[in-house]
């Protein structure tokens, strides 16, 4: 049945029922039990250890808020009965969708499924700009502005005319501004994107109950709601969208980046929902922020919430360039969060999304990643990317949409001060880290900064968590870090069934079904030139698969792969801590407590690549449940034999004991969670000899070996820099240092010379304690230098060792 529904474009699994859908996993299973019996596979040494449980494993339900954080949302909205609601395929319709039935409405399903929705004027806004411009706040911000820009402002008679050209001012602001929502061409919008999407999707596919959820928190709970997705392609605005419209949620007001604003596009995105704002607020010729602006966008944002619309927000501000998350951004989400913290706004339900493509419709960010400016956006230059779209095929789409929670006040206990809220200054869902050197009350201000802070992070980490793993992730990940030199397709299609096994294990949900075999082969369709296939004529005909070498198939793939790595990545952390080589002797004991304080220490290290814990968890609480996962595993095990205490090598000490005192590396948690190996007798750990699970230490190390390629080139080429020099110019002369060497064969991993890659790394150099490279501003340009601690090149090599110490090259 899949292969004959896929031959057709795809599985639809509005054909299946539940039922149907449990058959199909217990075939995946009884596939796997005749395919392992015959060789052995990197994930095995995994996915035996739970594989007689996957026949009465069902596929997790992911999208549920935080329940330490947000405890009284858990259980509202949410039933037993949610979870089975199954999949659905939002571009799939016809008659069954619609209130019509025969001949005529198959014939027009489309048509009048999109005429039945429920879109009118009266859910939108009115008054708006009027409402703004008479805000106080703005009003006040007006007067400001004149008193400044004008001098006779203060002489009588001048006050009220330089006010009145100030609130002209202020109004045309507001009509580049604002949002004008059409229902009409919602609608045309809705039916045309059905059809489009049909043509260059297999579908997309939402689950029933995560919608069933956000539906019943927008009919009944009476308050406005803020979508927080994460950003992948120029399509999240129009998927959301989409889905509401056709699930009868109003759409919401989409907060796009002014570089959209062009003519023609832009009157169609105001209709749609968007309303454009800066990217930047300091657009004064002087570099001050605009007052003026600012207090129009407080002010609208407010008026769109106290009028009960429903907001979507894209905290990392551009699209992922990585396929990872970028550092959140929580300006707008600020805004929302002033809003309920004065009392302007009773409450607001935030919705984190999650959004995974087999392929984004852009292809890759090739061009960015190899150090070329970003292209502006013009309607040429879209109109030539429709036409683009509409001659291939990009795959399958996942939708997320986690349970809505409050942003009011919640009784939650944080891990480390008790808590802070939104409304009150006790108790908060969102921990804020403090500094071991801050003592007492935090000033209000840093106490706004780094609850919004931790907001956004929380969010971001839940709306990735609950992204769906795609099938060309997995065929990447696999192919570049675990068959980089080329496997046969039946050992793929083995390892990628174990994958699939481990991922669900690990509570993420995937974004495909249907048998592994043709899921692989569809995949590597998808992947196109990043990968060469051929005829291998010693193993019965079958086909070779290899990763391309070129530099741009390696980003692609990488690109693709980094959807896996936030799966991994505190095993990999764990793993690298472990100070073992793959193929040495194994009678090395390790510390379970030291090598998580260690693995600590790195994931801070590794900050700006990737998140391993929420701000509500502290990250031992998660690197413990990694080590206890790869003893579960048998990748360790325990030396019951051995426990006799050790003193730790040079290369086990902490960060903190290499540098004086100010380059103090340690967690902000290190001192919180001090009797975090008190409660407990401290356990000697060792790395098992299996090759399945030495196959298994190496497939971690190599996933996070990119990284520490580009951190240690990047340490190395610190060396070079004598003198103060632009930040721009050493990025780019950094960029082209590591470029070089992928292209000449010297790096091991060419995909380490990614452009977001080289710019972490110059952004955690210059974090890093007290920082490696010491920034200095003027005119504008950040100038950067080494530090005092850094000049002696002895602590330079420190570093680079530091570094290399993690690494497999």
């Amino acid at each position: 049945t899949c292969r004959v529904m896929q031959s057709m474009g795809g599985w639809d699994p509005n054909f299946i029922p539940l039922l149907d859908i449990q058959f199909l996993w217990l075939a995946w299973c009884n596939e796997a039990d005749v395919d392992r019996s015959t060789s052995p596979s990197v994930l095995r040494c995994v996915a035996s250890t739970w594989k007689e449980g996957l026949l009465n494993r069902k596929r997790p339900f992911v999208g549920r808020c935080c329940h330490s954080c947000t405890p009284q949302s858990w259980e509202r909205l949410f039933n037993t009965s949610i979870p089975s609601l199954g999949l659905r395929n939002v571009i799939y319709i016809n008659e069954t969708h619609t209130r019509q039935r025969g001949w005529l409405a198959r014939r027009l399903s489309y048509v009048l499924f999109v005429m039945e929705r429920d879109v009118n004027k009266d859910m939108f806004t009115r008054n708006v700009v009027d409402n703004v411009l008479n805000n106080s706040s703005v009003e006040s911000a007006i007067v400001t502005v004149a008193t400044d820009l004008d001098a006779a402002a203060s002489q009588p008679g001048q006050e009220h005319k330089a006010v009145s050209k100030v609130k002209q001012k202020a109004r045309a602001f507001l009509q580049e501004m604002v949002a004008n929502i059409s229902p009409a061409f919602i609608r045309l919008t809705g039916w045309v994107l059905l059809r489009l999407f049909n043509g260059f999707f297999w579908s997309i596919q939402i689950h029933k109950g995560q919608l069933e959820m956000v539906k019943k928190a927008a009919t009944e709970q009476n308050v406005p709601m803020v979508f927080l997705p994460v950003h992948k392609s120029h399509i999240d605005y129009l998927l959301i969208t989409l889905i509401l419209f056709c699930h009868n949620i109003k759409a919401p007001h989409i907060a796009a980046g002014n570089n959209l604003s062009i003519p023609i596009l832009s009157t169609l995105i105001r209709k749609l929902g968007g309303f454009f704002i800066r990217r930047k607020m300091e657009d004064m010729g002087d570099g001050k922020k605009d007052v003026l602006y600012r207090s129009l966008l407080h002010a609208y944002t407010e008026e769109l919430l106290r009028q009960q619309q429903f907001l979507e927000v894209y905290l990392e501000g551009t699209r992922s360039r990585s396929g990872k998350p970028s550092t959140a951004r929580a300006g707008m989400l600020s805004i929302v969060v002033d809003a309920v913290h004065t009392g302007s706004i009773p409450d607001v339900l935030v919705v984190p999304v999650g959004i995974s493509y087999d392929r984004i419709i852009e292809g890759n960010y090739n061009s960015e990643q190899l150090g070329k400016p970003k292209k502006n956006e013009s309607l040429w230059g879209i109109a030539c990317g429709v036409f683009r779209m509409l001659r291939k095929n990009y795959g399958c789409v996942r939708v997320d949409f986690n349970q809505p929670f409050s942003l009011k006040v919640t009784d939650c206990k944080s891990p480390a001060t008790g808590g802070l809220t939104v409304g009150k200054r006790r108790g908060t869902p969102w921990t804020v880290r403090h500094r071991p050197a801050i003592t007492g009350e935090l000033p209000d201000d840093i106490f706004r900064r780094q609850l919004i802070n931790n907001l956004a992070k929380h969010v971001l980490f839940t709306a990735n968590k609950s992204s769906a793993i795609m099938s060309t992730h997995i065929v990447a990940c696999l192919l570049l870090y675990r068959h980089r030199q080329g496997v046969v397709l039946s050992k793929l299609v083995e390892d990628f069934f174990n994958m699939k096994e481990e991922i669900l294990s690990r509570d993420f949900d995937l974004g495909f079904s249907g048998n592994s075999e043709d899921v692989v082969m569809r995949a590597l369709h998808l992947l196109g030139n990043c990968v060469n296939v051929t005829s291998s004529a010693n193993r019965n005909g079958e086909f070779t698969i290899a990763p391309s070498q070129t530099v741009p198939a390696l980003f692609e793939l990488n690109f693709y792969s980094n959807g896996l790595f936030h799966v991994f990545i505190s095993d990999m952390v764990a793993e690298s801590e472990s100070d073992h080589k793959p193929g040495s002797p194994c009678s090395l004991l390790l510390s379970q407590e030291r090598l998580i304080r260690k693995a600590a220490g790195f994931s801070h290290f590794l900050i700006n690549e990737v998140t391993v814990a929420p701000p509500c968890q502290t990250i031992y609480q998660v690197l413990h449940d990694a080590v206890t996962r790869l003893i579960q595993y048998g990748v360790l095990y325990v030396a019951e034999e051995e426990q006799e205490e050790l003193s730790p090598s040079p290369t086990e000490e902490p960060w903190s004991k290499k540098f004086p005192e100010p380059l103090s590396w340690r967690s902000d948690e290190e001192d919180e969670d001090s009797d975090f190996g008190e409660e407990q007798r401290d356990r000697y750990l060792k790395v098992s000899v299996s090759a399945e699970h030495q196959d298994f230490f190496i497939f971690l190390q190599q996933l996070i070996s990119p990284v520490l390629e580009a951190y240690s080139g990047a340490a190395i080429f610190v060396h070079s820099l004598t003198q103060p020099m632009a930040e721009s110019d050493y990025t780019q002369r950094l960029f082209r240092y590591l470029l070089t060497r992928t292209e000449r064969g010297v790096a091991a991993y060419g995909e380490s010379a990614t452009h977001y890659l080289i710019k972490n790394t110059v952004r955690t150099f210059k974090e890093l304690g007290v920082s490696v490279l010491k920034e200095r501003r003027e005119n504008k340009v950040t100038t950067l230098q080494l530090s005092s601690t850094f000049l002696p090149q002895a602590n330079r090599n420190k570093l680079l060792q530091y570094i290399l110490g993690f690494a497999l090259l």
